[in-house]
């Protein structure tokens, strides 16, 4: 399915919120990339995929299908 920029938008407002409320002034980007990670993974799974495949840098299809085994789990 298709992610609407609404969605998009209130999933960037939830983590923009999360980073907020964090007590450190500075944010390494792993942090960004796990809360992006776990918000596409409620939104939209193949959207989780992408985003995955690159941000863990994914390097053979084993590591694909890895993905997807703890994904179904």
């Amino acid at each position: 399915t298709t992610v609407s920029v609404e969605q998009i938008e209130q999933v960037v407002d939830q983590i923009e919120g999360e980073l907020g409320n964090l007590t450190e002034k500075e944010v390494n980007s792993k942090q960004v990339g796990e809360l992006v990670m776990e918000s596409l993974k409620h939104l939209n799974e193949v959207a989780y995929v992408r985003f995955a495949s690159v941000y863990r840098q994914f390097k053979d299809k084993s590591d694909f299908v890895r993905e997807l085994e703890q994904l179904t789990h």
